[in-house]
Order: C-alpha cells, then structure tokens, then sequence
C-alpha cells in the first residue's frame, strides 16, 4: 500500500522537525526493546511522560525483562506502580508477562494479534509497540495523536464517538511513511505534546500546519470537542486507619473488581464503622481519632474519605476470603497501596520525626512532573 503523495510530504516535514526538536533522550529509547517500548506504552495510557520518566526507572530495575516481570508476586508490581494510577494496568502488566513466558518465549510477540490477545493492550498500543520496537507499519491514536488528527481534519465532533474513531484512524493509516516508523510514532506524539497541544497550540511554528483544516478554518482552539459532560455523583466512606498495641497497621487486600482492584489498603467501610470493626474485622475500637476527610476524582464520581485512627488490641478475625495483615510503616514500601492511603499513614509517621519515602512523590518526580 503506498503512501499518498500528500502523506508522505506530511511525514517528511514532520520528521525533519522531530530531528531537531523532538525528544530522542526517553529513558526507554536507549535501549529501545520491545520489552522496555511495552512497559512506557501501557505506563503512558492516559499518563503524561514527565510522570512516567521515574516511574519506569524504577521499575525496570527492579524487572528488566519479562522474565523477571512474570516471575515477581504481583504485589511487589503494584508497589513499583504505586502512586501512578489506573492500577488495572499494573496487574495487567504482570498478567501479560506471565501469558508472555507462557506462550511467546518471555519476549514481547511481534504479531499484531498475539499482542491485541494480551491484557492491556488494545490497538493503539499494539501499533505503537510494533512500530517503536520493529519499525513495523502501524499506525497509533492516542490522545496526543487524537488530537493533532481531529485539528488536522477540523473534526468538530468529539473524536470518541465510533464515527468519529473510524475517521482518526483511517487518517492516521494514510498519513503513515514507509521508513523510520518508529521515529515518526514518537515525532508525532511529540508534536501532540508540544506545538499541538490542548491550550494555546503553537500553529504558527507548526510544521505541517499547511495541511491543517483546522488552523485553515481557525478552529484549532475549539478542537478537539469536549465529551458531553455527565455530573459526577459524590460518594463517602471511612478509611479506618486501624494501629495495634505493636504498633502495625491493619490492611486489607481489595477485590480484583472495583476501585483499587487487587491492592492493599486500610479498611474502607460505608456507614456504621464501629459494627463494621466489630462484626467484619472482629476489633473492638478502644478510641477513634477523625483526621481531615481527603477528596479523590476518579472517572464516574468524586469519593470524600473520612479517616479515622483507631487504637486497638484486638486481633482481627479473618473471614472467609479476606486477607488481612497487619504492617509496620517501614514495612509499606512492599505493598502496593493506592496513593491516597498510603499518604494518610505516611501522615501518621510525621509526628514521630519520621519519613517513609519509598514511593512518596520525591522532589525530583515533583519537578519532572513540571517538564512536559
């Protein structure tokens, strides 16, 4: 399938920028392995790469290779993750690494159905995968791509309709070179992430502005199209922040299913908290400390925790499929929490004069997380 003369002039101009401008130092570009490509591709779903950057160091040293990825209880991979959000992605991580050694030799298949099979990875991935690992000739539509196609086309409607989703990627598809796929993926990423991006774009420095409906029709301020807003409901629960006479902490492994899925937390309970000590953990609260309710958006609905500390002496009971532990606050680094909780006992530690800083935003992460 050959490119159309207008594609290859698009891909041409917008590789002779990436060459001088675009980002050629990414920690998983050097090396560049398929492995260490799939790791920053499902770490960059929905997440921006200056919070990756450590994130992914971390990680790959701790498992670098598929190998060693597959091999870890997922706990110690979701507390690598811990603190990056949309956990599903973790777990699918280790899960498609265990499918990896299973069925692929503990490499990264370079099939783009073998890849589309495993979890976590959907067509945008498999393609920006094949591409950044082989050169392969796939095209990509994330959202910094999503973006530069819709202006590029001045789509006025929200670009995640399924009409609008078949136009992207059909332009996407015809948009693609016949070499340097890999640079080309990450110089249009780049371009979506830079002189494209979602306030105050930078037409006029753009270099494939000539073929933008767009920036053509002035519209390139009003696209993308926000999603049609739904009010988000608000929910509460307690956090019982539950210490014993040692001086540990009570955590519970969630379910798979719902928020958190899979990771360790205090205990979230609705409602009455002291029958849920009493009759769900078997603990008689001998005092209850209220600490400031914390506030955390997730997709469909904004959840106000109301922490509680609690003194107790009580053993818990461990009812049928519930997994208990008690945990020191040297001990958290090797459980993986969900941010706003691992914060809140992080919290209790202060007064003490001590720090746990394993996966505690540092001010490194703070300040790469100001670089786009």
């Amino acid at each position: 399938m050959g490119a159309a003369p207008a594609a290859s002039g698009f891909a041409r101009r917008l590789l002779r920028w990436h060459d001088r401008h675009g980002r050629h130092d990414l920690p998983w570009q050097r090396p560049r392995t398929p492995y260490r490509v799939w790791l920053s591709e499902v770490m960059l779903q929905q997440t921006q790469v200056a919070t990756v950057i450590p994130y992914f160091e971390r990680f790959v040293r701790r498992f670098p290779s598929v190998h060693a990825l597959a091999r870890a209880p997922v706990d110690a991979v979701l507390a690598q993750w811990s603190g990056l959000g949309y956990y599903a992605r973790g777990r699918n991580l280790h899960r498609a690494a265990t499918l990896m050694v299973q069925r692929h030799g503990a490499a990264v298949p370079r099939d783009f159905d073998a890849l589309l099979a495993l979890p976590g990875i959907g067509r945008s991935t498999a393609g920006a995968i094949l591409a950044q690992a082989w050169g392969e000739r796939f095209p990509i539509l994330d959202g910094n791509v999503r973006r530069v196609l819709a202006r590029r086309l001045a789509l006025r409607e929200w670009p995640g309709t399924p009409r609008a989703q078949e136009r992207l990627w059909r332009e996407a598809t015809r948009l693609l070179p016949r070499t340097r796929l890999a640079d080309y993926t990450q110089a249009l990423m780049d371009l979506g992430a830079s002189l494209c991006g979602p306030r105050a774009p930078r037409c006029d420095g753009c270099p494939v502005n000539t073929g933008c409906a767009g920036w053509v029709q002035g519209l390139v301020t009003r696209i993308p199209a926000r999603k049609p807003k739904r009010a988000r409901p608000r929910r509460q629960a307690h956090v019982l922040l539950l210490r014993n006479a040692e001086g540990a902490w009570l955590l519970e492994r969630r379910a798979d299913d719902g928020i958190w899925g899979g990771l360790w937390s205090a205990p979230v309970v609705d409602g009455d908290w002291r029958g849920a000590c009493r009759e769900r953990y078997g603990i008689e609260p001998e005092g209850a400390k209220r600490l400031p309710a914390v506030r955390h958006a997730f997709t469909h609905y904004q959840l106000e925790l109301k922490p509680l500390r609690i003194d107790t002496r009580s053993p818990p009971i461990t009812g049928a499929g519930r997994m208990l532990s008690w945990v020191t606050l040297e001990q958290l680094p090797n459980y993986g929490l969900p941010a706003p909780i691992r914060r809140l006992l992080e919290a209790q530690a202060t007064g003490a004069g001590r720090r746990i800083r394993a996966h505690a935003p540092t001010a490194a992460l703070r300040q790469a997380r100001n670089r786009v």
